[in-house]
């Protein structure tokens, strides 16, 4: 049986030169990155070459970038970093409803601290409008956190546009963006966004899991989540992932080569599966037709998500009913977009990569075809 991958926004395929990369470090360049003999200058160059690398992805200044276990991390270091560090000015966060758990969970940690934090609501279409993120900033808000891409239905919020309208509003104001889902699927400048904080992941973009990164603005101060050590300017410390950052380095080269070619074919297959799913009256479209190309979420209300899934994965098609760290539970994403309870109950995400092709797309539509018809005479 074929397998077609279709759940590229949960996770992707590591590229074959950064796994490579990653067994070089492991059974070669093994060394701790502190250490002072041949061995750890070696990991350490190549930590810092994986540094200049992303750094090129970002258009930012390599030392501030941060790494990290992964997206998690570097948001939870975000928020509450930031929070700590900015408790004085204030104590209120704004973000959105519909970001995701990492973040949300870190919201409501201050919550439970005593924060007021403001969560603005997406339309029914998902989007957010900065008018309305710029009215929920006063002279206590100490940061802003607003995703670049909705990693379950693919909108791309005006992150440019809000970073105006705070900044207008309060100057003082930290902004945060989770560029996750963004990164390598979007053309990304902190300089020219004017972020102070942002997240990336390497296994997003073709990388290994357990890496990512946190960009700082060079003067921006944020207080670490752990202590123990001077390594990534004692905001991370704890001896440095070398074999994972080499392979998240390798990763964004390739991604800094590949970004309009991979984007151009995503967006190919995308219109493709629109097209195709158009034609199908069982089924709805809940990403809006602005939304970034890799990601579609779809419903066909009467079949629950998992029972479509399980009947897609028979065929060898692996989709999502949402984001992965939510393990099944239902969507607060479309829940916040305040949709039917009959489309959250059966939505599927279905999200493109670097290596899915037009073949993907044929089959997953006839097992969806399939799926349709075979349910309903159960």
């Amino acid at each position: 049986m074929r397998e077609i991958y279709l759940d590229n926004s949960a996770t992707t395929r590591t590229a074959e030169p950064a796994a490579r990369a990653v067994y070089d470090m492991l059974v070669s360049c093994y060394g701790n990155p502190s250490s002072l003999h041949r061995k750890g200058l070696e990991a350490e160059n190549r930590i810092a070459e994986a540094r200049r690398s992303l750094a090129r992805l970002l258009d930012c200044d390599p030392q501030e970038l941060v790494f990290t276990s992964g997206g998690t991390e570097a948001n939870n270091l975000a928020i509450l970093g930031a929070a700590e560090a900015r408790c004085r000015r204030g104590r209120r966060v704004v973000t959105t409803a519909f970001e995701h758990s990492s973040i949300d969970a870190a919201a409501s940690h201050l919550e439970k601290s005593g924060w007021e934090v403001v969560r603005v609501k997406p339309d029914r279409m998902g989007h957010i409008d900065p008018q309305e993120v710029a009215a929920a900033v006063d002279s206590q808000t100490v940061l802003v956190s607003c995703m670049c891409v909705n990693n379950e239905v693919g909108t791309v919020l005006p992150i440019g546009q809000i970073v105006r309208e705070v900044r207008r509003k309060n100057p003082h104001t930290l902004i945060h963006c989770d560029c996750v889902q963004a990164l390598g699927k979007l053309p990304l400048s902190m300089r020219r966004l004017d972020l102070d904080l942002a997240t990336v992941s390497a296994h997003k973009i073709y990388g290994p899991k357990g890496s990512g990164a946190l960009f700082v603005r060079r003067g921006v101060r944020i207080l670490p989540r752990q202590l123990g050590g001077s390594q990534e300017k004692k905001l991370r410390p704890g001896t440095e992932a070398a074999a994972l950052i080499a392979g998240f380095g390798v990763a964004a080269q390739l991604a800094c080569e590949h970004l309009k070619e991979d984007a151009a074919r995503i967006a190919d297959l995308n219109q493709e599966l629109r097209c195709r799913l158009l034609s199908m009256p069982q089924v709805v479209i809940n990403s809006p037709a602005d939304a970034l190309p890799a990601v579609l979420n779809i419903s066909v209300p009467g079949w629950r998500s998992e029972t479509m899934m399980h009947f897609l994965e028979e065929r060898g098609i692996s989709v999502s009913s949402g984001s992965a760290c939510s393990k099944g539970a239902k969507s607060h994403v479309l829940s916040a977009m305040g949709l039917d309870p009959s489309l959250i109950d059966s939505a599927l995400r279905v999200s493109f990569g670097r290596y899915n092709t037009k073949e993907d797309v044929e089959d997953f539509v006839l097992a969806l075809q399939d799926a349709i018809c075979t349910l309903a005479h159960r």
